[in-house]
């Protein structure tokens, strides 16, 4: 009987609110979030066994730490707080990837260059995306500092696809882009600014139209990038038919070079190429490339070059761990083997040094063990004997 003025309905309502999560924020349950972990460390064994350290930058900083440089494109993604000891603002990491750029800089800046740094954590944003709505997800990547040349975007392009291969992930194909070719051409032909801007929102909406409206004399050249996108050989082939001006040319001719060492490290990984694409790339100051899976929704990950807060630069890659996920062929559940009460501590300990995992019964059972142990979720149950199964 429930105490005299209060409303059991109201319990029922008070437990839901308690399981309530802002829009964007859930819970990752049994046996995903195991899963989850394991991918992590698998993928941190990969970059481990090409040299890159981790490091574990912490989940708050100042502001003005994580918006310096590149950090401003995030800025409005950033949840802030006051710090109660200094009285100085401090805000939730978006992006893992300045703040080991900052140790790089900082920490280890008498470190020999080029410097190679892992990392994985979880990172926070005010607001999710429609390809992926989730507000805090974790990271895994990379970062190599310190290194201009091409060999080095060339690693960690193929590393990105090859650590994910590792997990079981197949169907991969990376996007290259080179987000200073548009500008390049549009600067060559003398654009002015306001004219220059219209026509890299046409070229960003890949709105032919438009651009062809606004484009100028820029017009025709960036029509044809446009056209270009797709298989990376056929695409370059039509580039390099362009009469591009030279920074565009030097531009191209890097392209053709990263898509050979690229196909020649990682045959099996399909690699296309988006000539005008710079969307999401804004930072960017060099090659840059995306990692998606067929048939899985959002991409896998993103990377490129960019310049360090310090002025260094740098290259690397970003992978999510929630579409990783959705990668992945379906997991095998590990066995659980349940423990009727009383099992001797010797018997248990056999079983785990064998890899299996154990659900021991803290009292006596009422039920038949096998029973018992489908209650528990258990696959398996030691019959004092044997591992039998459920």
């Amino acid at each position: 009987m429930a105490p005299r003025g209060r409303n059991p309905a109201n319990d029922s309502e008070t437990s839901a609110a308690a399981g309530l999560l802002p829009a964007g924020l859930r819970d990752v349950l049994p046996p995903r979030a195991e899963w989850e972990a394991q991918a992590s460390e698998k993928l941190i064994a990969s970059f481990a066994a090409h040299g890159y350290a981790r490091v574990k930058p912490p989940l708050i900083e100042f502001e003005e730490t994580l918006l310096a440089g590149s950090g401003q494109d995030l800025a409005g993604q950033m949840f802030r707080v006051m710090d109660p000891v200094s009285q100085r603002m401090m805000g939730l990491r978006t992006d893992i990837t300045l703040q080991v750029a900052r140790i790089a800089a900082t920490r280890m800046k008498d470190s020999a260059r080029p410097v190679r740094l892992a990392y994985a954590g979880q990172v926070l944003r005010v607001r999710g995306t429609q390809l992926r709505p989730e507000r805090q997800f974790a990271q895994a990547g990379v970062e190599l500092i310190g290194s201009d040349a091409l060999a080095a975007d060339v690693e960690v392009a193929v590393l990105a696809a090859e650590a994910v291969a590792a997990l079981g992930v197949g169907g991969l194909s990376l996007d290259i882009t080179q987000p200073l070719l548009a500008p390049a051409i549009i600067a060559a032909h003398g654009l002015e600014p306001k004219q220059a801007r219209a026509a890299r929102r046409a070229l960003d909406r890949k709105d032919a139209a438009e651009l062809k409206a606004v484009g100028g004399a820029a017009a025709p050249t960036l029509l044809k990038l446009l056209a270009l996108t797709g298989p990376a050989k056929a695409a370059l082939d039509g580039l390099k038919k362009l009469k591009l001006p030279d920074t565009a040319a030097r531009i191209v001719a890097d392209l053709d070079r990263l898509v050979a060492e690229v196909s020649a490290a990682a045959p099996d990984l399909l690699v296309t190429l988006d000539p005008g694409e710079f969307r999401g790339f804004e930072y960017h100051t060099g090659i840059a490339f995306t990692l998606f899976a067929r048939n899985v929704r959002g991409e896998l990950g993103r990377g490129g070059r960019y310049t360090a807060p310090a002025g260094e630069t740098a290259t690397g890659f970003t992978l999510y761990l929630d579409s990783v996920m959705r990668a992945l062929p379906p997991q095998a559940v590990p066995q659980l083997v349940y423990l009727p009460y009383g099992t001797p501590r010797a018997a248990a300990a056999k079983l785990r040094q064998d890899g299996r995992a154990t659900w021991a019964a803290l009292a006596k059972e009422n039920i038949e063990i096998k029973k018992a142990a489908k209650a528990a979720g258990c696959s398996h149950w030691w019959d004092g004997k044997a591992v039998q199964s459920v």
